[in-house]
């Protein structure tokens, strides 16, 4: 049985095209979910939007380039092409969610061309170790600044549910940590 073109999803990057098929598993989802729920939230009256796996990022026009965030933080809704998916701009905030088959490429390739185009802050968020890794864009490469993983039992001494993380381009938007994670272990 042959997908149809609405429900094919696949990225483009310096030529090579990779599939996104299968689709991620469950957990993958959640943590999205999660982390677009509380940027959209505190996104909903302002200039900007916040998109969840259904916008094509093309960074400008001549590019073939193409890809699919889990999560992209937009405030420039005028670069979407009308009657399509397809945004042509910088978004200002990315979080990619690891996947047994995208890991490599998230934390590699995408990463670079993230750095490439300016993308000035870039997440990596890992469902299996309950970590998050926040990258900042400085002089055309993302420095580390933070790395956090999820300790939720509050008699440990490292524990550190309610650590809250600021988006750096979004002053006042916060993500506390327990929250990204919420029901990730429900299967």
């Amino acid at each position: 049985m042959a997908l149809s073109d609405d429900y094919h999803k696949e990225e483009c990057i310096q030529g090579v095209i990779y599939n996104m098929f299968p689709s991620a598993p469950f957990e993958h989802a959640t943590v999205n979910g999660n982390i677009y729920g509380e940027l959209y939230a505190q996104l909903k009256h302002s200039l900007c939007s916040v998109f969840m796996e259904n916008a094509d990022l093309h960074f400008d026009e001549q590019s073939k380039d193409y890809v699919v965030p889990d999560i992209m933080i937009v405030c420039n809704t005028k670069a979407f092409k009308k009657g399509t998916k397809k945004y042509y701009g910088i978004p200002k905030f990315i979080v990619e969610t690891l996947s047994p088959s995208t890991a490599k490429k998230d934390r590699t390739v995408k990463k670079d061309l993230y750095a490439k185009k300016g993308v000035s802050e870039y997440w990596i968020v890992d469902y299996k170790s309950k970590s998050v890794e926040v990258h900042y864009l400085k002089n055309g490469t993302y420095e580390l600044v933070n790395v956090l993983m999820l300790q939720d039992d509050s008699e440990e001494d490292d524990y550190n549910a309610k650590e809250v993380l600021e988006l750096r381009e979004f002053p006042g938007v916060k993500l506390v940590l327990e929250d990204i994670f919420h029901h990730v272990d429900l299967v």
